[in-house]
């Protein structure tokens, strides 16, 4: 995932699935599409990105997945927030909140 700038930072992506998976269950494409449209088309998710955080994610338990049918009858994994992944929001939010003013304090100085 990149933009015009350059790469986003380490973390943002799960950050954004995440909060991505709040609203409702997706898929990957979906999850992909979802974070362009509300960026405006800032960022785009690359399937070599996504596909391996999402893998991590539920590794460690933040997403659960099941195989269902899209609206279009094809099979695909659909990916959901679980309550560990809800806490792992929270605080990553809070994180980014701090950076983020932190950094606006620096370029305001």
């Amino acid at each position: 995932m990149g933009n015009e700038s350059g790469d986003l930072v380490q973390g943002t992506l799960e950050m954004l699935v995440l909060k991505t998976l709040a609203l409702e269950p997706m898929h990957g494409y979906g999850i992909a599409l979802r974070i362009e449209q509300v960026s405006k088309g800032v960022f785009r998710v690359n399937p070599g990105s996504l596909l391996p955080a999402l893998s991590r994610m539920e590794r460690s338990g933040q997403i659960s997945s099941a195989w269902k049918p899209t609206e279009n009858n094809r099979r695909a994994k659909y990916y959901a927030l679980t309550a560990r992944g809800r806490k792992a929001l929270e605080q990553e939010r809070r994180q980014w909140g701090r950076q983020a003013g932190a950094i606006a304090r620096i370029l305001e100085a």
